[in-house]
């Protein structure tokens, strides 16, 4: 299909008409809010109680189409005009209302008396009218209800549509603009000591329906003319370019009225409005505006100037990288202070939060300004994969997000060429994603379609494995494709089904063919090899004998006397591409067809070593002979930067895992952390604490705990000093990234483990900060951990000192240094104090409450307190965060992840029975994974205590 979307002329005659007979109606609506504008306070139940039409019940049996939650196939969305009126009261803590209207163009595909469309916390002003563009009579509604539980407004019609005929329906509603941060909602701010109320939205996946009725599937698409009334002090947004504003007065009520572009054609998830009094900074590049719209304070300090900076050549990155130019005219971004998401990819107003989009040079670290590079180019590769096209349903999201999480890293490199930022992905997306997908509870990446039906159900699938696993397949699918193919397969991809949907299969065939173009040889087609990896859940771990060159692969499973919960239709075996290094020389690409194999490349022969899986390019762990792991030991010893620094990262990784998992004993593991002591680079010792995080989750409540102390400060003490001396006793800040953030390492695990010297260095740092609190010249990169070890070290002085930064900072970034390191304090009263904070969205922000709630259960002291605070509050933290946060999944397995004997399995379990009646929304599947994980826990500390308990003593005397 070609570019842009065609309207005939009848059709964009009859939108005209619509679209100023909905303005009209707008006066009608005004009453419902001059009537609530007199009464002091809004509560959700006056909103239900608005006067609407008395609509006929529903008795009809559960199979009928309004009882299903997929919609029937017998109409299609042509394009929208929407107008809204969001009725915002510079009050905090409020519920505010909009009014609005919608009316739909769809055409009839197949005959049918009924039409449904998703409407969810809508409440209807008037009686929904039906007309036929062709001028013929259309048939009438008789009856018309709300069916709660599947979000439909159901219209029966007293005769049958036409096929092949398009009809204009038209709905006058009222909403609630409330905090829920989902649908069209409140986000509050002061400025000057003044309560600020921006009307924003989140609509993904299913919270458009919240704001008009409309046919809400992402295969839904439409054009959308979108109109808003707001005041005078305010400016709005939506995807298009303003077209027109102009002052109207309605019902007495003077208003701004701005109509924006017609959309290109879209999914409803995609739509966004906001009405704020943001200010913003402007540049073009080439063709398209760039704006970065955010708090008036923030910009004018400049805050804006970086994300700027970037956005136009990581968008010049993605037009060569994808061969396809960007289809819009415009880009704003803003920065919004309550956000549920990071940031959601909204056709030409994508939306961030302040974390992610503002960067204040004097505040922000380096970590920050790495953020919001690859959340920026994130989000901008989501303009052409996800948005130009678009997947079909929800269970092929892993597909989206997947690919925007992989090329999110080669979008910030071309735009930070310096921070070698590409390798990150193996700690931050495949060594992360390898814990989860190693349960016997993990899922396939790619779902069948009718077991995702329900709104919660969808929200489930935005998790570790759709991000991080599916960045980790396609990264492999690119490297052993190689780049040059992968991206022809993709362009023709995009260009073939640009503005229209598709399943994942679709871009195999595209891959495909580019494969055959290139002449490539592959053992069997993309589809053949990628669906293994799609399809069935989980990853293999290859065992290589280098002795005799043998190889096997099976499923690999942290707890190894677990099954898996789901029957694997390729029997848990894999395709997996091998490339090894051979005592250093690169191997050629081999290909592992079967459970077992034979090839004497990869046999060596003493003092040779072999390592597999070159450069983490692959989905997989390595396993290997005896004798190659003692080759490898001794090299590391010896002359470790032989071996490159990702295969470092990738064999403490793997030896860690293995361990558990009782393919090789726990002191080989703890074997491969011995020369850390002169390791300088941050990928190994990142993933070495990563794995020793375990260590302590296990051991911090016992006696083992001590000697674990002891081991890591004699490694880390040497890390410590080189950076003392590197930086000139801590006065200078190291020129590249990956070493500014091994410094951060070296003095947080320096300080946990009680080095005096570094104790003594943050607790001077914080109490000058105490001294003269105007004043804060701790460097940004190690406030994070400067923080947390002086409160940790301190007590209610510095924790209140602490606190009052956090309300004072109007910084984003800054605030969420102080909200982590709150949580790191050691007395409990504070900590339960802090934890009861999370239930006023005035102390804490309602998308923050549970991250905090897991800041606070990382901490040993804290955990059983946040466990018992989320046993004692459930209820209600489910109803504010069980149906659709994205992060809710998380709650539970951060306060769950330390659990390691009977008594927490037994309470665990309580804790899913007592409430399966209130239910676990997006976070049931993580309920399983808590108990799975926990049982693992008990079994592998009564099989490895004594053995770790005795490695340690005699690796601290030596």
């Amino acid at each position: 299909m070609g570019k842009g979307f065609y309207i005939s002329k009848t059709v964009a005659a009859v939108a005209i008409v619509v679209g100023a007979a909905a303005v009209a109606t707008i006066i009608a609506l005004s009453v419902v809010y001059s009537q609530e504008k007199d009464k002091n306070t809004v509560k959700p139940a006056d909103v239900v109680t608005t006067a609407v039409p008395t609509f006929a019940p529903t008795t009809a049996p559960s199979n009928d189409p309004w009882h299903r939650y997929r919609l029937p196939d017998t109409l299609v969305p042509e394009f929208y005009d929407v107008i809204l009126w969001p009725h915002i009261r510079q009050e905090s803590n409020r519920i505010d209302t909009f009014t609005g209207n919608s009316s739909v163009v769809f055409r009839c595909v197949r005959e049918t008396d009924l039409i449904l469309i998703h409407s969810n916390k809508l409440n209807l002003t008037a009686e929904p009218t039906l007309t036929a563009l062709s001028g013929t009579p259309a048939p009438i509604i008789h009856s018309t209800w709300m069916q709660d539980t599947t979000q439909y407004l159901v219209m029966q019609l007293n005769s049958k549509l036409t096929a092949g005929e398009s009809y204009v329906l038209l709905t006058e509603f009222v909403g609630e603009l409330g905090n829920g941060l989902g649908g069209f909602y409140r986000s509050e701010y002061k400025e000057n000591g003044k309560i600020k109320v921006i009307a924003t939205t989140q609509m993904q996946p299913t919270d458009a329906r919240k704001v008009f009725p409309c046919f809400d599937e992402p295969a839904m698409k439409a054009t959308f003319n979108i109109t808003l009334l707001h005041d005078h002090n305010t400016i709005a947004l939506s995807n298009g370019k303003e077209i027109e504003s102009v002052n109207v007065t309605i019902n007495g009520i003077s208003l701004k009225k701005t109509r924006f572009e017609q959309t290109k054609r879209m999914s409803t998830y995609l739509l966004a409005f906001v009405v704020s009094e943001f200010d913003h900074i402007a540049q073009t590049d080439g063709n398209v505006l760039i704006r970065i719209y955010a708090r008036r304070e923030a910009i004018s300090a400049g805050h804006g100037n970086y994300s700027l900076q970037i956005t136009g050549p990581i968008l010049n990155f993605f037009e060569s990288y994808y061969n396809t130019r960007y289809p819009l005219y415009k880009s704003d971004q803003i920065a919004l202070p309550d956000f549920n998401a990071g940031a959601m990819e909204n056709w030409g107003l994508i939306t961030y939060r302040e974390t992610a989009l503002l960067f204040d040079p004097e505040v922000s670290s380096s970590g920050n300004k790495e953020r919001i590079a690859t959340i920026i180019s994130h989000e901008l590769a989501h303009m052409w994969f996800g948005n130009l096209v678009t997947l079909k349903w929800w269970n092929d999201l892993w597909l989206n997000e997947g690919f925007a999480s992989y090329v999110e890293y080669l979008g910030a490199d071309h735009a930070e060429p310096l921070w070698n930022i590409k390798d990150l992905i193996v700690l931050n997306d495949i060594h992360r994603v390898f814990a989860v997908d190693a349960l016997a509870s993990s899922h396939p990446l790619s779902s069948k379609e009718e077991d995702i039906m329900k709104p919660e159900q969808i929200s489930e699938l935005f998790d570790t494995i759709s991000y991080s696993k599916g960045a980790s397949v396609l990264r492999m699918l690119s490297d052993f494709l190689t780049e040059p193919i992968f991206v022809q397969g993709l362009s023709s991809y995009l260009n073939h089904f640009q503005f229209n949907n598709t399943v994942y299969r679709d871009l195999w065939d595209h891959l495909q063919d580019a494969v055959i173009s290139s002449g490539t040889k592959l053992p069997m087609t993309v589809g053949d090899i990628m669906d293994r990896w799609v399809l069935q859940m989980g990853f293999p771990v290859v065992t290589i004998n280098t002795t005799t060159g043998d190889l096997t692969q099976e499923h690999f499973l942290l707890d190894p006397q677990s099954k898996p919960n789901q029957i694997s239709p390729f029997g848990y075996e894999w395709i997996v591409p091998i490339q090894s290094i051979k005592h250093g020389s690169s191997q050629e690409l081999y290909w592992l067809q079967s459970k077992t194999a034979q090839d004497n490349r990869m046999k060596t022969t003493a003092p040779e070593w072999l390592i597999a899986n070159f450069n983490v390019s692959g989905y997989y762990r390595v396993n290997y002979d005896q004798k190659n792991w003692e080759r490898l030991l001794a090299i590391l010893m010896s002359s470790h930067e032989v071996i490159p620094v990702i295969n470092r990262a990738q064999l403490i990784d793997d030896a860690f895992n293995l361990a558990r998992a009782q393919h090789i004993c726990t002191t080989l593991a703890l074997q491969t952390t011995k020369y850390l002591s002169a390791e300088r680079e941050y990928m190994p010792w990142q993933t070495t604490l990563n794995n020793l995080d375990y260590y302590y989750l296990m051991f911090d409540r016992n006696e083992v705990y001590d000697l674990l102390q002891k081991y890591v400060r004699k490694q880390v003490e040497p890390l410590f000093y080189y950076f003392k001396s590197a930086t000139a006793n801590w006065t200078e800040i190291p020129s590249g990234l990956m070493d500014q953030y091994n410094e951060v390492n070296a003095i947080r695990m320096a300080c946990s483990t009680g080095v005096e010297e570094c104790v003594s260095l943050i607790k001077g740092w914080f109490q000058q900060w105490m001294d003269n609190e105007a004043i804060n010249l701790i460097n940004p990169n190690l406030r994070s951990t400067v923080y947390c070890s002086a409160i940790a070290a301190g007590g209610a002085k510095e924790w209140d000192f602490a606190w009052r930064m956090f309300l004072n900072t109007n910084v984003a970034t800054e605030a969420e240094k102080l909200r982590a390191a709150l949580a790191c304090s050691t007395v409990p009263w504070i900590l339960n104090r802090y934890l009861e904070y999370t239930l006023n969205p005035e102390l804490i922000r309602k998308q923050d409450a549970t991250s905090t709630i897991i800041y606070i259960a990382n901490n040993v002291v804290g955990q059983p307190l946040a466990w018992e605070f989320i046993r004692a509050n459930w209820a209600y933290i489910f109803s504010e965060y069980g149906g659709g946060s994205f992060s809710f999944s998380n709650l539970i397995n951060g306060v769950t992840k330390r659990f390691s004997s009977l008594f927490e399995l037994k309470q665990l379990e309580q804790f899913r029975d007592d409430n399966a009646d209130v239910g676990f929304g997006s976070g049931t599947l993580a309920i399983q994974q808590s108990i799975e994980r926990t049982r693992a826990n008990i079994r592998w500390l009564e099989q490895n205590k004594a053995e770790v308990t005795e490695w340690l003593k005699k690796a601290t005397e030596q």
